[in-house]
């Protein structure tokens, strides 16, 4: 692939803009410069844009994608070669700002002053063993105090965890809480990426960090929702820089994904703009390969320095599992929170359907003998509580069994149990957060279930935090 020397920055014309596509002619197919360099131009009102080299096509033309606006940007504008990747800041001057996919600061906090700089895009990822297999170290699950995750889907470090869900079922809400209740009691370094999503909520996480004195420890990098594809796409590889340049300091990372569905959105409006024919379910051709140039680089292991732990809010179009964006995300992840509207309709906050979702980590080994007991049988309640309900719903409750009476009645209690209300919700619901501990859990699922208060009314368990007696 032609490259460019360094000593002379090969320079181009603009000859075509179509939207966030932009094609520029070199005078010799040497000048054009490698897929993902990095060209600079600046438009008629001196705003400078960055274009990201997508692809070569015949004639010398290096057809970009634009990380800005193209507004104003006219035919024939002088191009300069700038890179041959994006490169963003790395250290700890990033911590408590907020970035852009090329690392520029948009918190109105002043200038970043780093003396490193790195690619975001990787050129380590392949198959490489790292240490031996027995050097590997015990899985340690985080605590998030939150009970629904705690009890059924138990964090662990290193593991890559989804929030799957609809239009407004609350994957930003618990996202904040995990962030709010791991760095407060674990006081862990956070990587937070926000990928097309409001500034809004950028905001909000800003202010809610900021209150509880979380910031010292958190870097946020944010695209959102009216930047460029390009934008939208390059700034998920720039959070996972970020996570790595941390890990490699043999740091432990919680990396925060919100939204990883607008990375794969992001992608396959770049691949319709550049041409390409999409497949037959109208996501672009390579939309494994995207989601798995990403998800590999959250890796941890021997030889590694730190761990990543992932933690990825997924939107769900139309509430389809099936959409095949979706099915290529989760592909990649080990734990799967599948949010429920009819959950959200009856009030279950947090809104998890413990039926639909899914952890490769609830296993006696990892949580302990106790916790997996509890978590099955709660599991195994659950389900025959799901045939009851669509009984009683024909029948009535005074019809059932009193063994399967008291079955459903204690599922009901359970899962007002599991409802919580959060600390980064106050605002809304007026009601003040709590932080459950793992033990307090166990025990007040297993009363429950043991039946030590059958006597007492499901009302008395729904938003509350622990069982005291």
């Amino acid at each position: 692939m032609p490259t460019n020397p360094s000593e002379s920055p090969a320079i181009g014309r603009v000859v075509s803009v179509q939207g966030p596509v932009v094609d520029v002619r070199f005078s010799s197919i040497e000048e054009v410069p490698g897929v993902y360099s990095v060209l600079k131009v600046e438009t008629v009102d001196e705003r400078e844009i960055f274009l990201e080299v997508a692809e070569h096509v015949p004639g010398n033309i290096a057809r970009c994608i634009s990380i800005h606006s193209t507004q104003n940007l006219q035919r024939n504008a002088k191009a300069i070669f700038a890179g041959d990747s994006i490169q963003i800041p790395i250290g700890d001057s990033l911590y408590a700002r907020i970035v852009n996919v090329l690392g520029q600061p948009i918190d109105q906090k002043g200038e970043i002053v780093s003396k490193t700089l790195c690619p975001i895009r990787s050129h380590e990822l392949g198959t490489k063993i790292r240490g031996s297999l027995a050097a590997k170290k015990r899985d340690e699950v985080l605590e998030t105090g939150i009970k629904i995750i705690d009890l059924l889907f138990p964090l662990v470090e290193g593991s890559k965890t989804g929030v799957l869900g609809g239009a407004g079922l609350g994957k930003s809400i618990i996202t904040l809480e995990i962030i709010h209740n791991i760095v407060t009691k674990h006081q862990g370094t956070c990587v937070f990426v926000g990928i097309g999503e409001r500034i809004r909520e950028g905001n909000e996480l800003f202010f809610e960090l900021s209150k509880h004195q979380l910031l010292a420890k958190t870097m946020i990098v944010f695209g959102q929702m009216n930047e460029p594809p390009g934008a939208r796409y390059g700034v998920a590889m720039t959070g996972a820089t970020l996570a790595e340049s941390l890990q490699k300091e043999n740091k432990d990372v919680l990396l925060f994904v919100d939204n990883i569905f607008r990375f794969i959105q992001a992608g396959a409006e770049i691949s319709t703009l550049l041409g390409r024919v999409p497949s037959e379910t109208g996501y672009q051709p390579t939309l494994i390969s995207e989601a798995s140039e990403f998800h590999e680089r959250i890796r941890s292991g021997q030889g590694m320095g730190g761990s990543v732990t992932a933690i990825e809010a997924v939107y769900v179009p139309a509430d389809d599992l099936t959409d095949p964006a979706v099915v290529a995300i989760f592909t990649f992840l080990d734990s799967l929170m599948v949010l429920s509207r009819e959950r959200v309709q009856l009030g279950l906050y947090p809104a998890i359907d413990p039926l639909q979702s899914s952890c490769a980590h609830l296993d006696p080994d990892i949580v302990g003998s106790r916790h997996y007991q509890v978590s099955q049988e709660a599991i195994r309640i659950f389900h025959k509580y799901e045939e009851l309900r669509r009984l009683v719903l024909v029948i009535g409750i005074d019809e059932l069994s009193p063994s399967d009476r008291l079955i459903y009645e204690r599922a009901r209690k359970l899962q007002n149990f599991l409802t919580q209300p959060f600390s980064v919700a106050e605002a809304y619901t007026g009601k003040k957060g709590y932080y459950v501990e793992l033990e307090q859990t166990l025990k007040g699922c297993e009363d429950i279930i043991a039946g030590r208060y059958d006597k007492r009314p499901e009302e008395e368990f729904y938003m509350i935090g622990s069982l005291s007696g």
